[in-house]
């Protein structure tokens, strides 16, 4: 085991050590809120069991926006209906806390807005106090993240800023400089969503990463949707993160009235046998 690196924060740990293990490690994306609060912490306790107990290494809460960046058709429908049912941005804090005694890592990812509105120190303070890692912040970027460095400096937090395949080389070494913890690839330019096949850039832009900084871990997110697909990205990534397929289960058992998470559970499973497949 190599010494403890605090760059690598807490959530980059995970992924060092699913690396050591030989695979990639394996995180869920779910928002906070959808169908319910109740019913998303057990949604996100779903994902860390799976069907034989084996399943997410980090879940990544997503806190509903009403005005979203990235996301795409399937996690804009789950968080315009958590927003109309009552989703308060102080339920990431119950979440956290929910993943943490699950078993998982938890990393939020909200909206710099929100962030500012709630108070950036009072925000990190009690995001630390929930057990939770830190924030991946798809609309702020390093330059415009003073507050946010001081607070998470502060408490020990986690930080993780996104690349594209549009950034420059330049862009993606002051991004990477900046994180602590993983930096987050998007492999594919646009909103988020279930892909038939992975992005043909995501190799490139993970290169180009590991070329800027090859002591930070990397995770690929945008358009994993199963198991072979997480095997493909898992041989060349330290991080598959799936959003759109998972909430697409739990879309399918609300529009049919139901509670059963074993689509859920059995698409989890999936994705952590194939970051297990993924050759190192």
């Amino acid at each position: 085991m190599k010494a403890y690196d605090p760059r690598l924060g807490i959530s980059g740990h995970v992924l060092r050590q699913a690396g050591e293990s030989g695979r990639a490690a394996l995180v869920a994306y779910l928002p906070v809120g959808f169908p319910s609060v109740p019913g998303s912490l057990a949604a996100m306790r779903a994902v860390i069991e799976g069907t034989d107990g084996v399943g997410a290494d980090l879940v990544e809460i997503g806190m509903p926006y009403s005005d979203p960046m990235m996301d795409g058709l399937a996690i804009q429908h789950a968080t315009t209906r958590a927003l109309e049912r009552g989703v308060r941005t102080r339920d990431v804090f119950t979440a956290s806390e929910t993943v943490a005694a699950a078993g998982a890592t938890p990393m939020v990812m909200i909206y710099w807005n929100l962030v500012e509105r709630y108070g950036v120190a009072a925000f990190a303070r009690d995001l630390a106090a929930a057990g939770g890692a830190g924030l991946i912040t798809p609309d702020l970027t390093p330059d415009e993240a003073g507050e946010w460095m001081a607070a998470s400096d502060s408490h020990g937090l986690d930080r993780v800023f996104l690349i594209a395949p549009s950034s420059t080389d330049e862009r993606i070494r002051e991004t990477m400089a900046a994180c602590r913890g993983w930096v987050y690839a998007t492999s594919v330019m646009g909103v988020t969503g279930v892909r038939s096949e992975t992005s043909s850039a995501a190799p490139v832009i993970v290169q180009r990463a590991r070329k800027a900084d090859p002591s930070l871990p990397v995770g690929v997110g945008l358009g994993v949707s199963n198991g072979d697909q997480a095997a493909e990205v898992g041989s060349y990534a330290d991080a598959v993160i799936v959003g759109s397929a998972l909430v697409n289960c739990l879309i399918a058992a609300d529009d049919a009235g139901s509670d059963d998470l074993t689509g859920l559970r059995e698409k989890a499973a999936d994705l952590a046998a194939g970051v297990r497949r993924s050759r190192r």
